[in-house]
C-alpha cells in the first residue's frame, strides 16, 4: 500500500522507545544547530508530531523527525507525540528526501511575516535582552530580526510596488535613513521615479550605499542611483537573499585584508546547516559569531 493511502494513528509515546533508523539520509546532526531547536522543544514542547513506522519489541522506527527525537530527548522530554504508519523502506526514504527538499510540510515564511511575528512575541518581555535569551540568541539579534516589521510607509510603499527587489534591501535603506536621512530621501525619490517593471536590485543598494557607510551625515548628496534595466536578469544576490533575521550586524567597514580560503565543501555544509546562501561567507560567518556568543550566554 503507498504511504499516503497507509493507515495512521496519533499517540503520545515514550521517547526512549523511538529509535532512530540507521538507514536514515540525515547520517549526521550538526549539534549547535541542534541547540536552537532544543530551546523551542524546552520552550513549546514537539509543535509538529514524529512520523514512526513499528518496530520490533513494541518500539518504533522514526521516518521523519530524528532531530526532533534528539531535541526532545536533549531538553529533558519523556512523551512526545508521534503519528504511526507502516510503510516500506522506499516509501521511507522519499518521505524524507521531499520532506527535506522543502517540498514537505514546512515552508518559510515571508521575511515581514516572520519579522511581525518575532516582535509580537518580543513584546511580551521587559527588555529586548529578556526577549532574545526566550529565543536562545545573542541580544544583537533582536534588532535584526524585527528590522523588517519596523519599514516606514515610503520604503514598504517601494517594496509593495516591487521597485525595491527585496526585503535586506529595504532594511539596508532604512539603515541609511537612520544615519543620513537627507541621503535616505534622495535615494527614495530615484526609486520612486523608476520606470514600471524595473526595481532596485540588492546589488545597485550595495553600491549606492557603500560611500554612506564610511561618509559623515553632513557628506555630499548620495551618488546618483545605478539605472537597473528591466531585460537583465536580477543577480544572484537578490534571488537568494537572507532574511533580515538573518543578516550580519551593522560594524564599520574596516579596509579588507586577505584571509585564507575556506574550504567550500564545508562553508556549503554550513549554509545547508543554518538554511543560507553559500554565497554569502560574510552572512555565514555572523550567524555562526552570533550562535557562539549565545551558546556563550553573549
Amino acid at each position: 500500500m503507498a504511504f499516503k493511502n497507509s493507515p495512521f494513528r496519533f499517540q503520545m509515546v515514550d521517547v526512549s522507545l523511538l529509535d532512530p533508523d540507521p538507514e536514515h539520509v540525515r547520517q549526521s546532526i550538526n549539534e549547535e544547530a541542534l541547540k536552537g531547536l532544543t530551546n523551542a522543544v524546552r520552550k513549546l514542547g514537539i509543535i509538529q508530531p514524529i512520523i514512526v513506522r513499528p518496530a520490533a519489541d513494541d518500539r518504533y522506527s522514526v521516518i521523519a523527525g530524528e532531530r526532533r527525537r534528539q531535541a526532545a530527548i536533549q531538553a529533558g522530554e519523556t512523551q512526545v507525540p508521534v503519528i504511526v504508519r507502516d510503510c516500506t523502506d522506499e516509501d521511507a526514504l522519499e518521505v524524507r528526501v521531499f520532506e527535506n527538499i522543502g517540498l514537505g510540510v514546512r515552508s518559510a515564511l515571508e521575511p515581514r511575516d516572520m519579522a511581525t511575528a518575532i516582535q509580537a512575541i518580543a513584546q511580551r518581555f521587559a527588555s529586548p535582552e529578556e526577549a532574545a535569551q526566550y529565543f536562545g540568541r545573542a541580544p544583537t539579534w533582536l534588532a535584526q530580526a524585527t528590522a523588517a516589521a519596523n519599514l516606514s510607509e515610503k520604503v514598504t510603499a517601494l517594496l509593495d510596488a516591487g521597485k525595491i527587489s527585496s526585503t535586506g534591501a529595504a532594511v539596508q535603506l532604512e539603515k541609511l535613513a537612520r544615519k543620513n536621512e537627507a541621503k535616505a530621501e534622495s535615494l527614495i525619490e530615484q526609486i520612486e521615479q523608476l520606470p514600471d517593471g524595473e526595481k532596485m536590485s540588492k546589488k545597485d543598494m550595495d553600491e549606492v550605499l557603500a560611500p554612506a557607510r564610511s561618509e559623515p551625515a553632513e557628506a555630499a548628496p548620495s551618488p546618483a542611483a545605478p539605472t537597473p534595466s528591466a531585460s537583465q536578469p536580477e543577480p544572484a544576490t537578490a534571488a537568494t537573499d537572507t532574511p533580515p533575521w538573518e543578516a550580519p550586524t551593522e560594524a564599520p567597514q574596516p579596509t579588507p585584508t586577505p584571509r585564507t580560503k575556506v574550504n567550500p565543501g564545508k562553508v556549503k555544509l554550513v549554509a545547508e546547516l543554518l538554511c543560507l546562501s553559500e554565497e554569502d561567507e560574510e552572512t555565514i560567518l555572523a550567524r555562526l559569531i552570533d550562535e557562539f556568543l549565545s551558546l556563550r550566554g553573549g
